[in-house]
Protein backbone atom coordinates (compact mmCIF):
# COMPACT_ATOMS: atom_id res chain seq x y z
CA UNK A 1 0.00 0.00 0.00
CA UNK A 2 3.04 2.49 1.11
CA UNK A 3 4.72 1.79 -2.25
CA UNK A 4 1.63 2.55 -4.39
CA UNK A 5 1.37 5.46 -2.15
CA UNK A 6 4.68 7.09 -2.77
CA UNK A 7 4.33 6.45 -6.39
CA UNK A 8 1.12 8.79 -6.72
CA UNK A 9 2.93 11.08 -4.61
CA UNK A 10 6.24 10.99 -7.06
CA UNK A 11 3.52 11.39 -9.86
CA UNK A 12 1.27 14.22 -8.62
CA UNK A 13 5.24 16.26 -7.51
CA UNK A 14 6.80 16.07 -11.34
CA UNK A 15 8.96 19.45 -10.92
CA UNK A 16 11.01 18.06 -8.19
CA UNK A 17 14.08 17.01 -9.55
CA UNK A 18 16.02 14.01 -8.87
CA UNK A 19 18.75 15.21 -7.03
CA UNK A 20 16.30 16.15 -3.78
CA UNK A 21 15.18 12.30 -4.38
CA UNK A 22 16.44 10.89 -1.44
CA UNK A 23 15.54 13.61 0.82
CA UNK A 24 11.81 13.44 -0.45
CA UNK A 25 11.85 9.67 0.17
CA UNK A 26 13.10 10.52 3.64
CA UNK A 27 10.52 13.38 4.15
CA UNK A 28 7.88 10.90 2.38
CA UNK A 29 8.57 8.07 5.27
CA UNK A 30 8.21 10.31 7.84
CA UNK A 31 4.98 11.79 6.77
CA UNK A 32 3.26 7.87 6.61
CA UNK A 33 4.57 7.32 10.03
CA UNK A 34 3.20 10.97 11.61
CA UNK A 35 0.79 11.10 13.58
CA UNK A 36 -2.49 13.66 13.98
CA UNK A 37 -4.13 14.96 16.69
CA UNK A 38 -7.25 13.23 17.72
CA UNK A 39 -8.85 17.14 17.72
CA UNK A 40 -7.98 17.24 13.72
CA UNK A 41 -9.39 14.17 13.17
CA UNK A 42 -12.44 15.19 14.85
CA UNK A 43 -12.57 18.38 12.94
CA UNK A 44 -12.57 16.76 10.21
CA UNK A 45 -14.85 13.89 10.49
CA UNK A 46 -17.30 16.54 11.39
CA UNK A 47 -16.90 19.04 9.13
CA UNK A 48 -16.69 16.11 6.01
CA UNK A 49 -20.08 14.96 7.30
CA UNK A 50 -22.10 18.16 7.67
CA UNK A 51 -20.35 18.98 3.34
CA UNK A 52 -21.40 15.19 2.39
CA UNK A 53 -25.03 16.20 3.76
CA UNK A 54 -24.53 19.75 2.18
CA UNK A 55 -24.26 17.71 -1.54
CA UNK A 56 -20.70 18.21 -1.98
CA UNK A 57 -18.33 15.48 -3.25
CA UNK A 58 -16.13 14.06 -1.39
CA UNK A 59 -13.27 15.04 -3.77
CA UNK A 60 -14.01 18.52 -2.68
CA UNK A 61 -14.25 18.24 0.96
CA UNK A 62 -10.96 16.80 1.35
CA UNK A 63 -9.35 19.27 -0.72
CA UNK A 64 -11.16 22.21 1.35
CA UNK A 65 -10.32 20.43 4.64
CA UNK A 66 -7.09 19.98 3.62
CA UNK A 67 -7.03 23.71 3.47
CA UNK A 68 -8.71 24.39 6.84
CA UNK A 69 -6.84 22.09 9.10
CA UNK A 70 -3.87 23.44 11.15
CA UNK A 71 -1.96 20.17 11.05
CA UNK A 72 0.71 20.36 8.31
CA UNK A 73 0.87 16.74 8.46
CA UNK A 74 -3.15 16.20 8.51
CA UNK A 75 -3.11 18.79 5.31
CA UNK A 76 -0.07 16.64 3.26
CA UNK A 77 -2.37 13.62 4.11
CA UNK A 78 -5.50 14.56 3.00
CA UNK A 79 -4.05 16.15 -0.33
CA UNK A 80 -2.53 12.66 -1.11
CA UNK A 81 -6.02 11.31 -0.24
CA UNK A 82 -7.41 13.82 -2.69
CA UNK A 83 -5.22 13.04 -5.36
CA UNK A 84 -5.49 9.22 -5.19
CA UNK A 85 -9.53 9.97 -5.14
CA UNK A 86 -9.36 12.08 -8.25
CA UNK A 87 -7.72 9.45 -9.65
CA UNK A 88 -10.72 6.69 -9.11
CA UNK A 89 -9.26 5.06 -6.06
CA UNK A 90 -12.37 4.48 -3.85
CA UNK A 91 -12.82 5.83 -0.41
CA UNK A 92 -12.24 2.76 1.62
CA UNK A 93 -9.18 2.22 -0.33
CA UNK A 94 -7.63 5.39 -0.34
CA UNK A 95 -7.87 5.45 3.80
CA UNK A 96 -6.68 2.16 3.79
CA UNK A 97 -2.96 3.78 2.55
CA UNK A 98 -2.88 5.39 5.96
CA UNK A 99 -3.05 3.39 9.09
CA UNK A 100 -1.11 5.26 11.34
CA UNK A 101 -4.37 7.94 10.63
CA UNK A 102 -7.20 6.32 9.60
CA UNK A 103 -7.23 3.41 12.12
CA UNK A 104 -9.09 0.06 11.68
CA UNK A 105 -12.44 0.65 13.25
CA UNK A 106 -12.68 4.33 10.79
CA UNK A 107 -11.77 2.33 7.94
CA UNK A 108 -14.12 -0.50 8.38
CA UNK A 109 -16.99 2.10 9.51
CA UNK A 110 -16.56 4.08 5.91
CA UNK A 111 -16.36 0.70 4.02
CA UNK A 112 -19.86 -0.25 5.10
CA UNK A 113 -21.15 3.08 4.52
CA UNK A 114 -19.68 2.87 0.79
CA UNK A 115 -21.77 -0.21 0.22
CA UNK A 116 -24.46 0.72 2.29
CA UNK A 117 -24.86 4.32 0.51
CA UNK A 118 -25.20 5.24 4.33
CA UNK A 119 -21.94 7.76 4.60
CA UNK A 120 -23.37 10.64 6.03
CA UNK A 121 -24.62 8.55 9.20
CA UNK A 122 -21.16 6.45 9.30
CA UNK A 123 -19.24 9.81 10.10
CA UNK A 124 -22.05 11.03 12.26
CA UNK A 125 -21.46 7.99 14.20
CA UNK A 126 -17.24 8.38 13.73
CA UNK A 127 -18.26 11.76 14.89
CA UNK A 128 -19.86 11.02 17.90
CA UNK A 129 -17.23 7.81 18.79
CA UNK A 130 -14.29 10.06 18.56
CA UNK A 131 -16.09 13.22 20.09
CA UNK A 132 -17.26 10.90 23.16
CA UNK A 133 -13.35 9.61 23.37
CA UNK A 134 -11.52 12.25 23.12
CA UNK A 135 -13.81 13.93 25.88
CA UNK A 136 -13.23 10.40 27.98
CA UNK A 137 -8.96 11.02 27.15
CA UNK A 138 -8.93 14.54 28.20
CA UNK A 139 -11.01 13.96 31.88
CA UNK A 140 -8.40 11.12 32.46
CA UNK A 141 -5.23 13.22 31.63
CA UNK A 142 -6.92 16.53 33.24
CA UNK A 143 -7.57 14.73 36.83
CA UNK A 144 -4.66 13.16 36.86
CA UNK A 145 -2.04 15.73 35.74
CA UNK A 146 -2.76 17.73 39.19
CA UNK A 147 -1.52 14.55 41.49
CA UNK A 148 1.51 13.83 39.12
CA UNK A 149 2.67 17.41 39.16
CA UNK A 150 2.34 17.71 43.06
CA UNK A 151 4.11 14.63 43.23
CA UNK A 152 7.03 15.95 41.05
CA UNK A 153 7.51 18.81 43.43
CA UNK A 154 7.37 17.36 46.64
CA UNK A 155 10.48 14.95 45.52
CA UNK A 156 11.89 17.46 44.35
CA UNK A 157 11.56 19.66 47.18
CA UNK A 158 12.70 17.01 49.53
CA UNK A 159 15.72 16.34 47.04
CA UNK A 160 17.06 20.06 47.70
CA UNK A 161 16.02 20.07 51.31
CA UNK A 162 18.36 16.61 52.00
CA UNK A 163 21.13 17.62 49.74
CA UNK A 164 21.60 21.34 50.53
CA UNK A 165 19.83 22.81 53.59
CA UNK A 166 19.61 19.24 55.99
CA UNK A 167 23.48 18.99 55.66
CA UNK A 168 23.98 22.67 56.92
CA UNK A 169 21.72 22.38 59.94
CA UNK A 170 23.13 18.51 61.10
CA UNK A 171 26.90 19.94 61.23
CA UNK A 172 25.49 22.33 63.76
CA UNK A 173 24.40 18.83 65.58
CA UNK A 174 27.62 17.43 65.36
CA UNK A 175 29.70 20.28 66.95
CA UNK A 176 27.92 19.93 69.95
CA UNK A 177 28.46 16.62 70.22
CA UNK A 178 25.10 16.00 71.74
CA UNK A 179 23.21 12.80 71.84
CA UNK A 180 21.08 12.45 68.33
CA UNK A 181 17.23 10.58 68.44
CA UNK A 182 17.00 7.98 65.94
CA UNK A 183 14.84 10.27 63.76
CA UNK A 184 18.03 12.57 63.12
CA UNK A 185 20.50 9.93 62.98
CA UNK A 186 18.39 8.66 59.94
CA UNK A 187 17.90 12.53 58.72
CA UNK A 188 22.04 12.71 58.51
CA UNK A 189 22.81 9.50 57.08
CA UNK A 190 20.24 9.70 54.31
CA UNK A 191 21.38 13.38 53.37
CA UNK A 192 25.34 12.41 53.43
CA UNK A 193 24.02 8.93 51.25
CA UNK A 194 22.50 11.51 48.96
CA UNK A 195 25.40 14.41 48.89
CA UNK A 196 28.20 12.11 48.55
CA UNK A 197 26.53 9.58 46.03
CA UNK A 198 24.13 12.26 44.23
CA UNK A 199 25.22 11.52 40.57
CA UNK A 200 24.99 7.63 40.92
CA UNK A 201 21.28 7.23 42.05
CA UNK A 202 20.21 10.15 39.63
CA UNK A 203 22.22 8.22 37.04
CA UNK A 204 20.67 5.02 38.28
CA UNK A 205 17.55 6.38 39.06
CA UNK A 206 17.19 7.45 34.98
CA UNK A 207 18.44 4.05 34.00
CA UNK A 208 16.11 2.53 36.02
CA UNK A 209 12.83 4.68 34.94
CA UNK A 210 14.37 4.13 30.98
CA UNK A 211 14.46 0.11 32.13
CA UNK A 212 10.76 0.37 33.36
CA UNK A 213 9.37 2.33 30.13
CA UNK A 214 11.51 -0.53 27.71
CA UNK A 215 9.41 -3.13 29.76
CA UNK A 216 5.90 -1.22 29.71
CA UNK A 217 6.26 -1.35 26.10
CA UNK A 218 6.34 -4.82 25.36
CA UNK A 219 3.06 -7.02 25.09
CA UNK A 220 4.64 -8.90 27.75
CA UNK A 221 5.17 -6.43 30.12
CA UNK A 222 2.27 -4.54 29.31
CA UNK A 223 -0.05 -7.46 29.71
CA UNK A 224 1.69 -7.97 33.20
CA UNK A 225 1.21 -4.66 34.17
CA UNK A 226 -2.20 -3.71 33.15
CA UNK A 227 -3.18 -6.93 35.23
CA UNK A 228 -1.99 -5.95 38.07
CA UNK A 229 -3.97 -2.81 37.30
CA UNK A 230 -6.84 -4.46 37.17
CA UNK A 231 -6.26 -5.90 40.99
CA UNK A 232 -6.05 -2.30 42.50
CA UNK A 233 -8.83 -1.37 44.84
CA UNK A 234 -9.97 2.13 43.53
CA UNK A 235 -8.02 2.13 40.28
CA UNK A 236 -9.47 -1.16 39.15
CA UNK A 237 -12.44 -0.18 39.22
CA UNK A 238 -11.90 3.08 37.26
CA UNK A 239 -10.43 1.29 34.45
CA UNK A 240 -13.04 -1.04 33.91
CA UNK A 241 -15.79 1.55 33.48
CA UNK A 242 -13.39 3.36 31.03
CA UNK A 243 -12.96 0.15 28.96
CA UNK A 244 -16.32 -0.47 29.59
CA UNK A 245 -17.86 2.29 27.95
CA UNK A 246 -15.24 2.06 24.81
CA UNK A 247 -16.54 -1.34 24.35
CA UNK A 248 -20.05 -0.39 24.77
CA UNK A 249 -19.40 3.00 22.36
CA UNK A 250 -17.59 1.16 19.60
CA UNK A 251 -19.72 -2.00 19.44
CA UNK A 252 -23.12 0.15 19.44
CA UNK A 253 -21.12 2.47 16.59
CA UNK A 254 -20.18 -1.03 14.30
CA UNK A 255 -23.37 -2.47 14.56
CA UNK A 256 -25.74 0.71 13.66
CA UNK A 257 -23.73 0.93 10.49
CA UNK A 258 -24.43 -2.56 9.69
CA UNK A 259 -21.01 -4.52 10.14
CA UNK A 260 -21.85 -8.13 11.06
CA UNK A 261 -21.34 -8.90 14.71
CA UNK A 262 -18.38 -11.22 14.60
CA UNK A 263 -16.41 -8.69 12.67
CA UNK A 264 -17.98 -6.19 15.20
CA UNK A 265 -16.35 -7.78 18.27
CA UNK A 266 -12.47 -8.48 16.65
CA UNK A 267 -12.72 -4.30 15.85
CA UNK A 268 -13.78 -3.71 19.08
CA UNK A 269 -11.01 -5.85 20.54
CA UNK A 270 -8.39 -4.00 18.74
CA UNK A 271 -9.36 -0.61 19.90
CA UNK A 272 -9.65 -1.50 23.85
CA UNK A 273 -6.76 -0.06 26.00
CA UNK A 274 -6.43 -2.69 27.89
CA UNK A 275 -5.01 -5.68 26.91
CA UNK A 276 -6.41 -8.48 29.59
CA UNK A 277 -9.97 -6.77 28.13
CA UNK A 278 -9.01 -6.93 24.73
CA UNK A 279 -8.36 -10.65 25.03
CA UNK A 280 -11.74 -11.20 26.31
CA UNK A 281 -13.54 -9.48 23.76
CA UNK A 282 -11.47 -11.56 20.84
CA UNK A 283 -12.51 -14.53 22.71
CA UNK A 284 -16.61 -13.44 23.21
CA UNK A 285 -15.98 -12.87 19.50
CA UNK A 286 -15.15 -16.54 18.44
CA UNK A 287 -17.43 -17.74 20.71
CA UNK A 288 -19.97 -15.98 19.02
CA UNK A 289 -19.04 -17.51 15.36
CA UNK A 290 -19.61 -20.78 17.15
CA UNK A 291 -23.23 -19.96 17.55
CA UNK A 292 -23.04 -18.61 21.22
CA UNK A 293 -25.55 -16.14 22.15
CA UNK A 294 -23.72 -12.51 23.33
CA UNK A 295 -25.15 -12.18 26.66
CA UNK A 296 -24.62 -15.90 27.13
CA UNK A 297 -20.84 -15.75 26.40
CA UNK A 298 -20.58 -12.56 28.19
CA UNK A 299 -21.66 -14.22 31.33
CA UNK A 300 -18.50 -16.70 31.47
CA UNK A 301 -16.64 -13.33 32.10
CA UNK A 302 -17.77 -12.01 35.14
CA UNK A 303 -14.92 -9.59 36.43
CA UNK A 304 -14.91 -8.18 33.32
CA UNK A 305 -17.96 -7.45 32.60
CA UNK A 306 -21.10 -6.40 35.51
CA UNK A 307 -24.45 -8.38 35.92
CA UNK A 308 -26.02 -4.78 34.93
CA UNK A 309 -23.75 -5.26 31.13
CA UNK A 310 -25.20 -8.69 30.81
CA UNK A 311 -28.72 -7.85 31.45
CA UNK A 312 -28.63 -4.85 29.25
CA UNK A 313 -27.81 -6.91 26.48
CA UNK A 314 -30.10 -9.57 27.34
CA UNK A 315 -32.72 -6.76 26.97
CA UNK A 316 -31.04 -5.48 23.47
CA UNK A 317 -31.12 -9.15 22.11
CA UNK A 318 -35.02 -9.13 23.14
CA UNK A 319 -36.04 -6.31 21.75
CA UNK A 320 -33.78 -6.48 18.82
CA UNK A 321 -32.02 -3.30 19.69
CA UNK A 322 -28.90 -4.00 21.19
CA UNK A 323 -26.85 -0.89 19.38
CA UNK A 324 -29.10 1.08 20.84
CA UNK A 325 -29.03 -0.63 24.09
CA UNK A 326 -25.08 -0.50 23.52
CA UNK A 327 -25.15 3.09 23.06
CA UNK A 328 -27.15 4.08 26.21
CA UNK A 329 -25.00 1.31 28.45
CA UNK A 330 -21.87 3.68 27.45
CA UNK A 331 -23.67 6.69 27.89
CA UNK A 332 -24.04 5.62 31.41
CA UNK A 333 -20.23 4.70 32.08
CA UNK A 334 -18.60 7.38 30.30
CA UNK A 335 -20.99 9.82 33.04
CA UNK A 336 -20.05 7.43 35.74
CA UNK A 337 -16.12 7.84 34.64
CA UNK A 338 -16.53 11.69 34.41
CA UNK A 339 -18.28 11.86 37.89
CA UNK A 340 -15.11 9.88 38.87
CA UNK A 341 -12.69 12.23 37.36
CA UNK A 342 -14.20 15.34 38.00
CA UNK A 343 -14.21 14.00 42.01
CA UNK A 344 -10.74 12.56 41.97
CA UNK A 345 -8.93 15.93 42.77
CA UNK A 346 -11.14 15.93 45.68
CA UNK A 347 -10.42 13.17 47.00
CA UNK A 348 -6.41 12.07 46.29
CA UNK A 349 -5.79 16.21 47.56
CA UNK A 350 -6.58 14.77 51.28
CA UNK A 351 -3.94 12.27 50.88
CA UNK A 352 -1.59 14.31 49.48
CA UNK A 353 -1.91 16.48 52.41
CA UNK A 354 -1.26 14.04 54.57
CA UNK A 355 1.87 12.87 52.77
CA UNK A 356 3.67 16.24 52.23
CA UNK A 357 2.39 16.59 56.22
CA UNK A 358 4.17 13.43 57.43
CA UNK A 359 7.35 14.52 55.61
CA UNK A 360 7.51 18.29 56.71
CA UNK A 361 6.65 16.85 59.96
CA UNK A 362 9.34 14.12 59.96
CA UNK A 363 12.57 16.57 58.97
CA UNK A 364 10.86 19.13 61.51
CA UNK A 365 10.78 16.33 63.87
CA UNK A 366 14.34 15.75 63.36
CA UNK A 367 15.42 18.99 63.44
CA UNK A 368 13.78 19.98 66.58
CA UNK A 369 14.40 17.35 68.72
CA UNK A 370 18.26 17.94 68.87
CA UNK A 371 17.31 21.20 69.54
CA UNK A 372 15.58 20.77 72.36
CA UNK A 373 18.38 18.40 73.81
CA UNK A 374 21.22 21.17 73.41
CA UNK A 375 19.10 23.88 75.32
CA UNK A 376 18.51 21.23 77.90
CA UNK A 377 22.07 20.47 78.25
CA UNK A 378 23.07 23.84 78.43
Amino acid sequence: MIKETKKDWEKNTPKISQKKNFFEKINFYLLMHSSVPLREKLFFVQHLGVMLHSGISILTAFRTLAEQTESKTFSKILKLAASKLEGGTSLTETLKCYPNIFEELFVNMVASGELSGKLEEVFKQLYIQMKKQYELTAKVRGALTYPVIVICIMAGMAVFMMIYVMPKIMDMFKDYGADLPLATKIMIGLSGFLTEHGLPVLIVSVALILFLIKILRTIKGKYIFQGLILRLPIISGIVKKINLARFARTTSSLLKTDIMIIETFRITASVLGNLHYRKVVSEIGLSIKRGGQISEVIKKYPKFFPPVVTQMIIIGEQTGEIDSILEELAKFYEEEVEQIMENLPSIIEPLLILILGAGVGGMALAVIMPMYSITSAI
